[in-house]
């Protein structure tokens, strides 16, 4: 049982590796099994501790962007092992990678700069992503890994779900689907003590009521969303699976790159203003990239290229996406959230780029080539105007682990 890698993020393989050294040191209380298998046939590995009727499932690996999420769920599961008081009446299941396909495209071993973590960029159109499937797709065209994980989550009934995420730059901040009052407090108190923002505007919340500073609760099925045009609905995926079993769950969401430009709740002094011109940004961005996508089409339109369908769909999202800046007033005044949407409105095509830069790196140079510049030139600026400074891979680890106890807590004391 070695120890994590430092200063970089685990592989599918390292975390498989070091969860079959924990059952061998711990055979009693430790199993490691597949729960399933990925489009590509890549296995899905659940990890296990405890044997108690009730239960905690983790989530790390939805987003292949999002590396974190792997060496947390390996930390907690250690943690559990050395603090037997976590498991007294709680057993803790672990989903090591919920899309080892993803996982496999998009390499972040350890970025020294946003250009070094988007030329290794990948992250799938939403109907291939295993949580938001749900939310796109009817049940019977379900990808596997979702129907590994609606598996597990029917075999577990855990009372709480945490689902382990992450963003390239910003802050942390927490989405629920049911409230934990007591959370907030832990929450901000590891944030501090680590040196990481709390992201108070969240754009992924926006206009959720807040449980807390970056906490935020998700709203009742009839209440409006603040982007209309996005067709994926996180009341319709599966972290709502939780609740036929009266749980919970928890999206833990933890910055690469901090900023502290996002944990500013002062007014912005226009609003409205500031959102037309984020608009206006991201529309002419997503045209750079569209017109590349256009020129090379039809010399790629017999290919099946996860990353060409990934960028396609992301650009796909923009008309409507800039339109829901303008249309209606912002869900949230202050300078943390346009800042957030700032920061959002800049990840679109960026990522867009980037997915499309690797997808013709070997058959379009000169489009790679153009493509290159606008990623390093936006990775650059994306950087300097937030201020971006990195955040050691264990205090990420540490932060996420910290805030899943302290939810496991909260969502014991509610539970039937």
């Amino acid at each position: 049982m070695g120890p994590l890698p430092e200063l970089r993020y685990p592989t599918v393989t390292e975390l498989v590796s070091c969860s079959r050294a924990l059952t061998l040191r711990w055979p009693g209380l430790c199993a490691l099994r597949q729960v399933g298998v990925s489009r590509a046939g890549r296995p899905l590995h659940l990890l296990s501790v405890g044997h108690a009727r009730r239960a905690v499932l983790v989530v790390a690996g939805a987003h292949a962007n999002e590396p974190a999420g792997g060496g947390t769920a390996l930390a907690l599961a250690r943690r559990t092992l050395l603090e037997p008081h976590l498991r007294e009446d709680t057993s803790w299941h672990f989903l090591l990678c919920a899309d080892p396909d993803g996982a496999s495209l998009h390499t972040t071993p350890a970025p020294r700069s946003l250009y070094d973590y988007h030329l290794g960029f990948f992250r799938p159109a939403g109907p291939e992503q295993p949580e938001w499937a749900p939310s796109v797709l009817p049940p019977d065209r379900l990808p596997p890994e979702t129907r590994a994980l609606t598996g597990v989550i029917d075999e577990v009934k855990p009372y709480l779900q945490v689902s382990l995420h992450g963003t390239e730059l910003g802050g942390s901040w927490v989405q629920l689907t049911g409230d934990l009052p007591g959370l907030a407090e832990p929450f901000a108190k590891s944030a501090a003590q680590l040196h990481i923002p709390v992201e108070t505007g969240a754009s992924d919340a926006a206009g959720w009521p807040a449980s807390g500073p970056g906490v935020h609760v998700m709203p009742a099925p009839e209440a409006a969303p603040a982007y209309p045009s996005l067709t994926d609905d996180a009341r319709h995926s599966t972290w709502y699976d939780v609740h036929r079993y009266g749980g919970l769950t928890a999206v833990i969401e933890v910055p690469m790159w901090a900023s502290d430009l996002v944990d500013d709740p002062a007014p912005h002094p226009a609003p409205d203003a500031a959102m037309r011109r984020l608009a206006d940004r991201l529309l002419q961005d997503a045209e750079e990239v569209r017109r590349v996508l256009e020129e090379v089409r039809p010399r790629h339109a017999e290919a099946d290229d996860p990353l060409l369908r990934a960028a396609a769909w992301g650009l796909e999202l923009v008309p409507g996406l800039a339109a829901d800046l303008v249309r209606t007033p912002p869900a949230d005044g202050t300078r943390a959230y346009v800042g957030s949407v700032d920061a959002f409105a800049r990840r679109v095509p960026l990522r867009a780029a980037a997915m499309l830069r690797r997808a013709l790196a070997g058959t379009d140079a000169h489009a790679a080539a153009r493509l290159d510049r606008l990623v390093a030139h936006w990775s650059d600026a994306f950087a300097a105007r937030f201020q971006a400074r990195w955040v050691p891979v264990e205090h990420q680890v540490e932060h996420q682990s910290r805030t899943v106890v302290a939810a496991a807590r909260q969502a014991r004391d509610r539970a039937p």
